[in-house]
C-alpha cells in the first residue's frame, strides 16, 4: 500500500507559527531536517497507519510522519520510533511539529540508511500526553500500544521500497515499553502476528510488566538504560535481560543518567509526574551528554550487529 499523504509535508511537521521568530524557528527546524535528508531520503510524508487495535470492527488510524527513501531498486531497512508518554510532537502538541527529540533520531537513522516511521498513539483516542496519569488509571494501555507497533510493522512490510525482512521497532520509556510489548511472543497477538520485528530497540523502558510475563523476544533487543533513573528505574529491566529466553536482551547501561539522558534538555525535577520510585515525589528528567553519545554509538553498533547498517 503506498505511502499516503494527507497534508503537505512541511505543513504537516510545523503549521506558521504566531510570531516571527517562533515562525524562524521552526521553518529553520525543518527546512534542516529537509537539507539532512536530500541526499538519501525523500522529503517526510503524513500518513495515516492502521492500529490492529479495531473497536468496533474499524482499525484506529495513527497520524504518522514517514521518512522514505528517496532511491529506487534497491530494498531498504525500516524502522517505527514509539513516543514516549508526553507524545511525538514539541510543545505546541499535536497543531505543531514533532518533538526535535524524534526529528533528530529520524535524521540520524536516515544517515545510517534507513528510512523512519514516526506514529502517534494519543490524537486519535482524545488523549494529549500521559505522564501526568498514574499507572492505574492511564485511558491508553501497552496493549493498545502494542497492536499500534505491530498494525505500523504491518503497514511498513507493505510500502514499496521496505524490506519486509529487515523491519523494527525503537521507542522510549512509554514507547521502550511499548518495543518490549510488541517483541514479546509471550503476548499471543506478537505470536500471531502476520509481521514481527527483525530487531528492537527501547531507551529507559518501564521492564515491569514484561518481566512479570516473562520475555521471550522475536528478535534481538537492546535496552538502553540510566543508572540514575528514578522513573523508570534499571533493575527491572536487567532482571528481565537475565530470566529471559534466548535470543537474550543486551544491555547497555550509563552511569549517572536520568530519564531522557540521550536529550539535549537540562536536567529538572518533574513533580507533576506521580509515579516512578518515588510515587508523589516527582522524577528526574534530562540529557548527560556523555551518555547521548555513547547511546548513540552503542545503538549504531546493534543496527550494525543484526544486519540493518553497514
Amino acid at each position: 500500500m503506498p505511502a499516503l499523504a494527507i497534508a503537505d509535508p512541511i505543513a504537516r511537521l510545523g503549521r506558521p507559527a504566531t510570531t516571527p521568530y517562533r515562525l524562524w524557528r521552526r521553518c529553520a527546524g525543518v527546512l534542516a531536517l529537509l537539507l539532512a535528508s536530500a541526499a538519501w531520503g525523500a522529503a517526510p510524508v503524513a500518513v495515516q497507519v492502521p492500529s490492529l487495535d479495531g473497536p468496533g470492527g474499524q482499525p484506529v488510524m495513527q497520524p504518522g510522519v514517514w521518512f522514505a527513501s528517496a532511491e529506487g531498486g534497491e530494498r531498504h531497512a525500516a524502522v517505527v520510533l514509539l513516543h514516549g508518554c508526553n507524545g511525538p510532537y514539541g510543545r505546541e502538541g499535536p497543531a505543531g511539529p514533532l518533538s526535535r527529540h524524534l526529528l533528530d533520531y529520524a535524521e540520524l537513522l536516515q544517515g545510517m540508511g534507513l528510512q523512519v516511521l514516526v506514529t502517534d498513539s494519543l490524537t486519535s483516542r482524545g488523549e494529549r500526553e500521559l505522564c501526568t496519569q498514574k499507572l492505574g488509571q492511564r485511558r491508553i494501555t501497552q496493549q493498545q500500544r502494542r497492536l499500534d507497533a505491530l498494525g505500523a510493522l504491518q503497514w511498513l512490510a507493505a510500502q514499496p521500497g521496505v524490506d519486509a525482512r529487515r523491519l523494527g521497532l525503537i521507542g522510549w520509556s512509554h514507547g521502550g515499553s511499548a518495543v518490549l510489548a510488541a517483541s514479546n511472543l509471550g503476548h499471543p497477538t506478537v505470536a500471531a502476528a502476520s509481521v514481527r520485528p527483525a530487531f528492537a530497540v527501547a531507551f529507559y523502558p518501564g521492564c515491569t510488566a514484561d518481566l512479570a510475563r516473562g520475555y521471550q523476544g522475536t528478535a534481538p533487543l537492546l535496552m538502553l538504560l540510566g543508572a540514575a533513573d528514578d522513573w523508570t528505574p534499571a533493575a527491572p529491566c536487567q532482571a528481565l535481560a537475565e530470566a529471559a529466553a534466548a535470543p537474550r536482551p543486551q544491555v547497555a547501561l550509563f552511569a549517572d543518567a536520568y530519564h531522557a539522558f540521550d536529550s539535549q534538555a537540562p536536567v529538572r525535577l518533574r513533580r507533576d509526574v506521580p509515579n516512578g520510585v518515588n510515587p508523589g515525589q516527582g522524577v528526574h528528567v534530562g540529557g548527560q551528554p556523555a551518555a547521548r553519545e555513547a547511546s548513540r554509538a552503542r545503538l549504531r553498533e546493534f543496527l550494525v550487529e543484526v544486519g540493518v547498517v553497514r
